[in-house]
């Protein structure tokens, strides 16, 4: 008897589920739902639309759930770098035993003009690119003397500027691969004052600025007295666009006292140091994993540049002080380290 009544009551109990579960799977509008709205994986062969990416390729094996990964990268999007492109990769050498050697120096211990075998001149009133405010002479605006070269920037006219300083340049006379660069220099102060050490590219192998690359060893601003800037500019980095590579650090007195202005010029990084404390590292593999010319178009030949600008679109950002002229940049010496090591490493390109 307890048998008997025992099946009808399973067989019942059966029934109501199947009937649930199929009611489950319509909306209040009788409506089938299907296993891609419910988050379910559709099956073999039943790719949704969302599983198509732009170019109509299958993209459902990447899926989770109902939604494509944002980690998901089209394979046929993945650009191949050739090997002969990737710049500052592959190079494996013991940092902390590398030597150096002098192989260039002015340490400024003679009279008069800067000696013509190791310096020239770039000359005019163009605005340089940063609507600058300065007529750049041949040599009258620098000299040297008890030591010292002295560039000086003054309150005058020339050619339609209302000032006048000097760029004081390497090309030609002093260029280099790779090395160690030290320059102390005292530098002006006030608003409109924009001194700087930096270094061009000799022969613009990859093309103009920024392609080619710049590296800026040391900047400063006048209105934002005793902070110090270094930076690098390349195709894929630079100010234009707000992606140049750039650190600051406060360094006191600069107007006051002398400091040493420092770079090394590594084939894979770059090390900026202030009285050898180190400031800025750039290493180009830590924003690419295959660096090209446009991160990376430091292996070819770059020259100093040592000037004061006067306004422009940064030293002129917060006006010109018309009281403060003439301003000078005292440098007490130049001197350009190469080292052994890294000369054997890069088969003498340097």
């Amino acid at each position: 008897m307890k048998r008997t009544v025992k099946r009808p009551l399973c067989l019942i109990l059966v029934l109501v589920m199947l009937i649930t579960a199929a009611c489950s799977r319509s909306d209040a509008n009788g409506t089938a739902v299907s296993d891609t709205q419910r988050g379910d994986r559709p099956e073999s062969g039943t790719n949704s639309s969302e599983d198509k990416d732009m170019n109509g390729s299958d993209n459902s094996k990447y899926r989770v759930g109902s939604e494509v990964s944002d980690a998901y990268v089209d394979p046929s999007t993945i650009v191949t770098v050739p090997e002969d492109q990737i710049k500052a990769k592959g190079y494996s050498y013991d940092y902390d035993s590398l030597t150096y050697e002098l192989v260039w120096a002015d340490e400024f211990d003679y009279e008069g003009r800067p000696d013509e075998l190791k310096w020239d001149y770039d000359t005019g009133a163009s605005g340089w690119g940063n609507h600058e405010l300065q007529y750049y002479t041949r040599g009258d605006n620098a000299e040297v003397h008890d030591g010292l070269l002295t560039l000086t920037a003054r309150k005058e006219q020339k050619e339609g500027a209302g000032y006048t300083s000097t760029r004081l340049v390497s090309r030609g006379k002093g260029d280099w691969l790779y090395g160690k660069f030290e320059i102390r220099a005292k530098l002006p102060y006030g608003k409109g004052t924009w001194p700087a050490i930096w270094m061009l590219s000799t022969d613009w192998k990859y093309g103009s600025w920024p392609d080619s690359g710049e590296i800026d060893i040391m900047e400063h601003v006048g209105y934002d007295q005793d902070v110090i800037h270094y930076s690098i500019h390349t195709l894929s980095y630079y100010h234009s666009i707000g992606t140049q590579k750039t650190a600051t650090s406060k360094v006191e007195k600069v107007s006051e006292e002398f400091h040493v202005y420092g770079l090394e010029w590594l084939p894979d990084k770059m090390i900026f140091t202030v009285d050898g404390e180190v400031t800025f590292t750039y290493d180009p593999l830590k924003y690419k994993s295959t660096p090209t010319y446009k991160e990376w178009p430091f292996d070819k030949r770059f020259h100093l540049l040592l000037n004061i600008a006067v306004g422009g679109d940064w030293g002129g950002q917060k006006g010109v002080d018309e009281d403060i002229w003439p301003q000078t940049m005292e440098v007490d010496y130049v001197r350009v380290y190469q080292s052994p090591e890294i000369r054997a490493l890069t088969g003498g390109q340097q």
